[in-house]
């Protein structure tokens, strides 16, 4: 049933919008790569770059699009989408060994209904097969402890090594670490507990020790600087550019938000807290005591006596969800996606959690619903005004993103069909139902509450998400680029000015070069004779007459009606000068 339900409500709609970052096609850019020059082991791009990432990831989707006939949207992000599906079911398969299947479902349910968690599994990024890794492995961890430390954990180790393939060494740090204070929790000797995962850890590092020696051979030196800066210096805060650099409460913020609706459910949570009780058993840990040292000692033999009482798999849970969050927040570079390995175990937490007051405190749980369930009507009634021209364009005023907000409301309004208009009811009516369904207690309740939100995200994916995401793809131009320079005449090249400024993490025109057939040369690296040049707009009027002075002429072939984009049809005449030390050349 659990794969049913995840199947249904992701692998359907992974193909239904397009690129429009540049994330995604940079990463297939590299599969489509390893399947047209058969480098499968360090491939570069038209821009004679490599990948900043190890392969196994592009591994996955080059598999699936040689299956397939080409490199597609929907080929690119099942990697991730089957990674989401199958860390989920390997969630429940842990809990229900441990806590029955009620309590495992719920657990499994909550984790994949999590923002985050739903975003990653239908994006081409390396972020959601990481996680499933070291979900997997930290599972297998613990299932070794259980079996008293005897024996080898492979499964464990083989996805810690899958991990180190994916994003680099954290694939084998994290789960390593969390079990690490896990077992330092639990009583055993801390060089038992390091030794042993200490050569779990090295003997997993092994695919990756491989990968790398193949990989030398072709990157040298330029491979080693970037491995060094994609994770020493990551760490470290000693990377050539600015990645992601934020405080420590950057981390609170992005948990908080993705993990929506479920932080909903926490806020309400917060208004029928038994606050007195809590203060009143806060306080009677700290008596009795002659003196605050006293108390201070008391309290550590109390909270120590609590750890080592707790139930194996609720530690486990509580010590993975603790180091993963205190170990992000020492590097200056933060990203929300690096909170994922988290989420599973917050799921089960949570799950916990919602079955208790589900049947306790039931009225937390259906206001919840009833919160949820009007957004529901709400969200029918705007995409009705919408539809029927009732939104002014003016609301979005005349700003920076006017237009561009401008053109998903008529997105939104170009929204027709019966099969459209059906996923846009299917949240409403669930809505609808819930009134129905409220006076329900315990794990009935909860579960309704799931088929809630599931049946909101089926609306967003299906219908929302795609037609406001595919407002802002540059598919299109890619199309009529391709018809107005097509390859037979002439290469493309690009310029960027800002490329030249962040040279760590160049940037380039990766979704056109993806829809283009990733063949958009550097026209500054390359200086080619001539051809086609992409261009931004500012850059043009800044970056062209320096050009013209070496010798370049344009014509201005296309503007693209957003993201400023120009293409120019170029050629450089052969000055005297060259000439003439062409002929000394010659004699």
């Amino acid at each position: 049933m659990l794969t049913l339900i995840c199947v249904a409500t992701l692998l359907p709609f992974i193909g239904l919008f397009d690129y429009h970052t540049k994330g995604e096609p940079r990463e297939s850019i590299v599969a489509m790569t390893m399947l047209t020059d058969g480098n499968w082991i360090l491939p570069r791009n038209s821009y004679g770059e490599i990948a900043y990432k190890p392969p196994f990831f592009h591994w996955c989707i080059a598999a699936v699009s040689a299956l397939w006939g080409e490199v597609t949207e929907v080929t690119s992000r099942l990697p991730s989408a089957v990674a989401l599906i199958l860390m989920t079911l390997g969630g429940f398969a842990f809990y229900a060994r441990r806590k029955g299947n009620t309590t495992a479902l719920t657990a499994a349910l909550v984790a994949y209904t999590s923002f985050e968690l739903h975003r990653a599994g239908a994006n081409c990024r390396v972020d959601m097969v990481l996680t499933a890794c070291i979900v997997g492995a930290t599972y297998g961890l613990y299932g070794w402890y259980e079996r008293g430390m005897r024996g080898i954990p492979w499964m464990a180790i083989l996805l810690m090594g899958l991990g180190t393939l994916t994003k680099g060494p954290i694939g084998s740090v994290l789960p390593c670490l969390t079990t690490g204070v896990f077992l330092l929790l639990r009583g055993v000797s801390f060089w038992r507990a390091f030794f042993s995962l200490a050569a779990f850890g090295l003997l997993s590092l092994s695919l990756y020790a491989a990968w790398f020696c193949a990989a030398w051979q072709n990157g040298g030196q330029e491979l080693i600087d970037l491995i060094y800066e994609e994770n020493i210096g990551r760490m470290t805060g000693t990377m050539t550019y600015k990645a992601h650099d934020f405080p420590w409460t950057f981390n609170v913020v992005t948990l908080v938000a993705g993990y929506v609706p479920w932080t909903l459910l926490l806020v309400i949570a917060l208004f029928f807290a038994d606050y007195r009780g809590t203060w009143q058993r806060m306080a009677a840990w700290a008596s009795p005591g002659d003196t605050a040292t006293g108390r201070i000692h008391l309290m550590w033999r109390r909270m120590a006596t609590a750890v080592r009482e707790m139930d194996g798999t609720d530690l486990f849970a509580w010590v993975n969800v603790i180091v993963i969050f205190v170990f992000y927040c020492i590097p200056e570079s933060k990203r929300s996606v690096y909170l994922m390995p988290m989420y599973p175990f917050i799921g089960y937490l949570a799950a916990r959690w919602i079955l208790t007051a589900a049947d306790r405190r039931p009225q937390i749980l259906r206001i919840f619903g009833g919160t949820l369930a009007s957004l529901t009507s709400l969200l029918f009634l705007a995409f009705v005004a919408v539809e029927f021209r009732l939104i002014p364009e003016s609301i979005f005023g005349t700003g920076r993103h006017a237009s561009q907000n401008i053109a998903m409301l008529h997105a939104l309004e170009d929204i027709g069909g019966l099969m459209s208009w059906l996923i846009v009811l299917v949240p409403t009516v669930a809505g609808i139902c819930w009134w129905r369904w409220r006076k329900a207690t315990g794990t009935l309740l909860a579960g309704r509450l799931i088929i809630l939100i599931m049946a909101l995200y089926i609306a967003l994916d299906g219908v929302y998400t795609p037609t406001v995401l595919n407002s802002k793809s540059v598919k299109d131009i890619a199309a009529e680029i391709d018809r107005r320079a097509p390859a037979s005449e002439g290469r493309l090249y690009e310029f960027m000015e800002l490329s030249l400024k962040v040279k760590g993490d160049p940037l380039h025109f990766f979704e056109l070069n993806f829809y283009l057939g990733d063949r958009i040369g550097s026209f500054y690296y390359e200086r080619p004779a001539d051809g086609f040049l992409l261009i931004p707009h500012d850059d043009a009027a800044y970056r062209l007459p320096m050009f013209e002075e070496e010798g370049y002429v344009f014509e201005l072939c296309y503007q693209a009606p957003k993201r400023g984009i120009e293409m120019y049809r170029f050629c450089k005449k052969q000055t005297e000068k060259k000439k003439t030390d062409g002929d000394e050349n010659r004699i």
